[in-house]
């Protein structure tokens, strides 16, 4: 499997400001480039693509929505390199109202794991105050860890993916990458 996905932590950030669109840069610890990607604006229906570099010349993952403007959509997410479905994510639409939860998807639907920001109280009140950070919990076979920690900048949405405490490696890294490419985008569109 290809180094990128061996990684415990990523840091996933998107300019908030772009003419074009979203971009996605994801590092390493060390700094070093291991993705990117390019969302067009205005788009119906979510279809992500991360490649190795910003010539965007070889696709790695691709993250596909199932519907178009879905409160409750599932993204599912391809290797693109071997054509292998990976998994699929799931927004839980009314309970994100109050706290984001996400639920995560083998490749035939059966619940595996969920992703829930940290703590009902603060996540009301992050909705009001833009300036507290999300914190989000990963739960999955018998692993709960905090998994996905966002930095505050008003011009930057960085997201924080560390897997260090996922030893066994449980969570395809694939997955988790798109989930923290999920959360830096759809759940910072409330802002």
């Amino acid at each position: 499997m290809n180094h990128i996905w061996s990684q415990s932590s990523y840091i996933v950030r998107k300019k908030i400001f772009s003419v074009i669109g979203g971009k996605l840069h994801i590092y390493n610890d060390s700094g070093e480039l291991l993705l990117y990607s390019q969302m067009k604006a205005f788009r119906l229906k979510e279809d992500i693509s991360l490649y190795t570099d910003e010539t965007m010349s070889r696709e790695l993952l691709r993250i596909k929505a199932r519907n178009v403007i879905d409160f409750s959509t599932t993204y599912d997410v391809f290797d693109s390199e071997t054509g292998e479905t990976v998994g699929s994510l799931r927004r839980k639409g009314l309970k994100s109202i109050v706290k984001d939860e996400w639920v995560i998807l083998d490749t035939h639907d059966n619940e595996i794991g969920s992703i829930k920001e940290d703590n009902a109280f603060l996540a009301l009140l992050r909705r009001v105050v833009a300036l507290i950070p999300q914190k989000y919990n990963l739960e999955i076979g018998n692993l709960e860890i905090p998994a996905f920690r966002q930095n505050f900048n008003p011009f930057v949405t960085k997201i924080t993916a560390d897997f260090s405490d996922d030893r066994q490696g449980v969570l395809d890294r694939r997955l988790g990458m798109a989930a923290a490419i999920l959360l830096c985008l759809v759940e910072g569109k409330q802002d």
